[in-house]
């Protein structure tokens, strides 16, 4: 059985678009989609919307994305390891040879995680569009580089797949795409990314809702160094500027965008301090679904 989770947040149109881009592919295997949401507005505009009763909804209780995996993770515990878990947002799509090439991977029983390529969808001719198109590249090269050296990696939770009955839950304090990817790395399997599977992604659009987006994600991949203090870090200041100062520089194609590059450089500096003072000052990292709700990467709603 493949349990697709779509975690969304009251984005009932782009979380359609989400599910017919797995609908919309030939799928042999047994599969539920289950769409994760705190808002039961969102469950009626899918009732009316889709009719495919593989398709089914799981009211978030409002905790926070972690909690609410948690829970379903309970209710799906599978102890075949056959059976999957896909993980998406309700605010991206993917590309239509995901599940099958996915299930490739998931052959080779070493492997008990995998994660895909992220694309942005925002026009590269902005500042903000382009900082998407050069962030995602450089995670590109990076993911390949380890992925091939068979060394831990993270996962990216726009698009993520593992095998059931490995784990059971894992904590609320931290990313969960990272957490997850480590609690199954901690078990002796190999995580493999796959960049022929590609998962679209509305970036933010203006300097508050990057800066919100940004410090958030950092926030939770800092606190990793309190939950597991030996985890290999794959996203941290160090390895940005050691895996992508360079890279970063042979991206431009014109002088805009090297200025915008170097505007990237002061703007990833400025967050990173940000966040490490927040931390110092006890504002710990959230697991409150969007709490600073990020309005410009809505993609359809």
């Amino acid at each position: 059985m493949i349990n697709i989770i779509i975690t969304s947040y009251n984005e009932p149109k782009a979380t359609l678009n989400a599910i017919n881009s797995f609908l919309d592919q030939n799928i042999e295997e047994n599969f539920k989609i289950i769409v994760c949401d705190p808002f039961i507005e969102v469950k009626e505009y899918l009732k009316k919307n889709i009719k495919d009763k593989r398709v089914g909804f799981f009211l978030d209780p409002g905790e926070g994305k972690s909690y609410a995996l948690n829970l379903l993770f309970e209710k799906l515990y599978s102890q075949n390891k056959e059976d999957l878990f896909i993980f998406t947002d309700g605010d991206v799509y993917v590309s239509n040879n995901s599940i099958k090439k996915i299930l490739e991977a998931f052959k080779n029983p070493k492997i008990g995680c995998v994660t895909c390529k992220p694309v942005s969808t925002d026009d590269k001719k902005t500042k903000y569009g382009y900082w998407s198109h050069l962030l995602f590249a450089g995670i590109d090269k990076t993911r390949k580089k380890l992925s091939n050296k068979e060394k831990f990696l993270e996962c990216s939770g726009y698009l993520f797949a593992i095998r059931n009955g490995i784990i059971m839950n894992f904590p609320l304090d931290g990313s969960e795409d990272g957490i997850i990817s480590y609690l199954i790395w901690k078990k002796g399997y190999k995580i493999k990314y796959l960049p022929k599977i590609e998962v679209y992604i509305k970036n933010p659009s203006n300097w508050k809702d990057w800066k919100n987006q940004k410090m958030r994600n950092i926030k939770g991949h800092e606190n990793y160094s309190k939950l597991f203090p030996e985890m290999p870090r794959t996203k941290s200041l160090f390895n940005e500027i050691k895996e992508g100062a360079f890279f970063a520089l042979t991206f431009p194609k014109n002088p805009k965008e090297f200025f915008w590059t170097c505007e990237l450089y002061l703007a990833r500096l400025y967050i990173y301090l940000m966040a490490f003072k927040e931390l110092k000052r006890k504002k710990v990292y959230s697991d409150g679904w969007r709490e600073n709700e990020i309005e410009s990467t809505k993609p359809l709603d």
